[in-house]
């Protein structure tokens, strides 16, 4: 038999020449964000100080993860994101999660709330607990939480402009269940440099916004222990239409804002970081969320670590949330949501993530109805319990594409870094517009390409037979927002009016004093029964209002 002859060529070179004689596929290959996707990735593309620079888990710089053990020691948390109509409807909803295996408690508000308007405003008319629940005095946030031990569950509450005012309902209703502020856990986003950038759901100005937020975290180092006092948001600049990367950069820059702010409040950075959380999206490509996960962990560790000498490694670690796109579902062929969301999820359990929500199949249409979300936490529990993906610490670390991309994304967000410098700081670059227009253009161009039919979307522009599947929706109840203005209208007939409007008074004489400390003030109006809507407006009636300038 003959002898295959030796080749002077090195494995490598024989692979590129029978890779250059076969034909590709006519199709882009890049990430979701544009990034070039070599056809083959090998030890040769990962930096002299990979070791070092990939690590171990749960020590610095913790590109692995944040903890030793990881899902071997507990699995992450499962949040099924939830709110509805009234509190009661809602609290409804949190029973029949619990009851089904959720292990924290995550509660949307609807549009009113989340921008300061009581239910019976007239800017409140036809969206009360449309996209969530309509929560308007602490008598509300007692009705959420009813019959739920608040000194055990962990609750997150997605709420940004007025999230003092909602920080303080919670802990006025636990004071009144016998729980105090000590003894809460959970988190409350509370991130308001995210709303002017994507989200757009503002109460003030955003000099008095970032005060606002100050004396909450502030407040919180040293009240509440076990609570997280911002959850510094990318989930909503990535569902604003930006790129992986600048989801990362203008997170951690917002990120890092906050602690310059608190520093400069003399607050100790240790005293105040390891309570800080992020929330992150979980989108569609694969490789590029994990990446994008652990690039994050390494620039969030670096930067406390050297720019802001914290000694406590617990300031090191970025502890995050993830929540599976909300854009990435689709109107047409919604049961194909069910393999994203999967695909998602999975995402961010190899990323490492310390909570997750998964989107449930139905969300592109309606409110979920119960059978969808129960599909969707149940995707959660075959992840961790059926694929052995949580068996083994980080299963992709060292892969040549999963560390070269994590290198790129980093390399790419300190480039976005040097630029929010150049324009003073991230508060004067949202000023400036600057964020809101890199994402205007990202969003632009990836729409282009899936219009162009350049990047499928299976359903949408590509496979479209099947869009006749008619699938269940929730329904609200016409009479709901009546109900609610109605309760509301009780809270205030059986008040102390004289004693709400007196905390009033004494929260705009607090607001108008620069060094004063507002979250005190707003407990003691929320023990007087004071509507969100009447806060707010005292707040306003110092700090006046917000009035985007366009972007084009």
């Amino acid at each position: 038999m003959a002898k295959t002859p030796a080749s002077d060529e090195s494995p490598e070179q024989q692979w590129r020449k029978a890779f250059e004689a076969t034909p590709e596929r006519d199709v882009p290959f890049t990430t979701l964000s544009g990034t070039p996707v070599e056809p083959l990735y090998t030890e040769a593309d990962l930096p002299q100080d990979s070791a070092e620079q990939i690590g171990l888990p749960g020590q610095y710089p913790f590109t692995r993860g944040v903890y030793p053990s990881m899902y071997r020691g507990r699995l992450w948390t499962m949040r099924q994101f939830a709110g509805f109509g009234s509190a009661e409807e809602t609290n409804e909803r949190f029973h029949y999660l619990l009851d089904h295996g959720q292990t924290g408690l995550s509660t949307a508000f609807d549009m009113p709330s989340l921008m300061g308007h009581d239910s019976d405003s007239p800017l409140s008319l036809g969206e009360v607990g449309r996209e969530g629940v309509a929560v308007d005095t602490v008598e509300d946030m007692t009705t959420l939480y009813k019959g739920i031990d608040l000194g055990e569950v962990s609750v997150s509450m997605t709420i940004n402009g007025p999230a003092a005012i909602m920080l303080a309902y919670y802990v006025v209703a636990a004071e009144r269940k016998g729980v105090p502020p000590q003894q809460l856990a959970g988190t409350i986003q509370a991130d308001i440099l995210k709303e002017y950038i994507a989200q757009k759901e503002w109460c003030f100005p955003i000099d008095p916004a970032m005060r606002i937020m100050g004396d909450m975290i502030e407040w919180c180092s040293q009240q509440m222990p076990r609570w997280h006092p911002v959850s510094i948001s990318g989930y909503h600049i990535r569902e604003a239409g930006s790129t992986a990367a600048q989801e990362l950069a203008f997170t951690l820059k917002d990120g890092l804002t906050y602690v310059e702010q608190a520093v400069e409040r003399g607050l100790d950075v240790d005293d105040f970081a390891p309570r800080l959380s992020f929330f992150f999206n979980a989108q569609i490509d694969f490789f590029e969320e994990i990446a994008k996960y652990r690039a994050a962990r390494r620039i969030w560790a670096r930067e406390l670590k050297e720019t802001f000498g914290a000694k406590n490694p617990k300031s090191w670690l970025m502890r995050f949330h993830t929540q599976t796109a909300g854009v990435s579902l689709t109107a047409q062929q919604p049961l194909n949501n069910v393999v994203r969301t999967a695909i998602e999820a999975l995402a961010g359990v190899l990323g490492g993530t310390q909570s997750l929500h998964t989107n449930s199949y139905d969300e592109a249409l309606a409110l979920p109805t119960e059978d969808a979300v129960r599909l969707a936490l149940r995707t959660q529990q075959i992840i961790a319990d059926e694929t052995g993906v949580a068996s083994t610490i980080d299963p992709l670390g060292g892969s040549y594409f999963v560390e070269a991309l994590t290198d790129k994304i980093e390399a790419e967000a300190y480039e976005y870094f040097n630029k929010i410098d150049e324009l003073g700081g991230m508060v004067a670059a949202v000023k400036a517009n600057y964020p809101q227009r890199e994402i205007a253009d990202a969003s632009y161009e990836l729409q282009q390409e899936i219009d162009s039919g350049r990047r499928v979307v299976v359903g949408v522009n590509a496979y479209t037979e099947g869009d006749e599947e008619q699938t269940p929706l929730h329904r609200s109840d016409p009479a709901m927002e009546r109900g609610q203005v109605d309760r509301l209208n009780a809270v205030r007939a059986g008040r102390d009016s004289a004693a709400a409007e007196s905390s009033l008074v004494k929260l705009r004489e607090a607001a108008a004093q620069e060094g004063a400390n507002l979250m005190p003030l707003l407990i003691d109006c929320t023990r007087t029964d004071a509507s969100e809507g009447e806060i707010v407006q005292a707040l306003q009636d110092v700090f006046g209002k917000y009035t985007e300038s366009p972007v084009f």
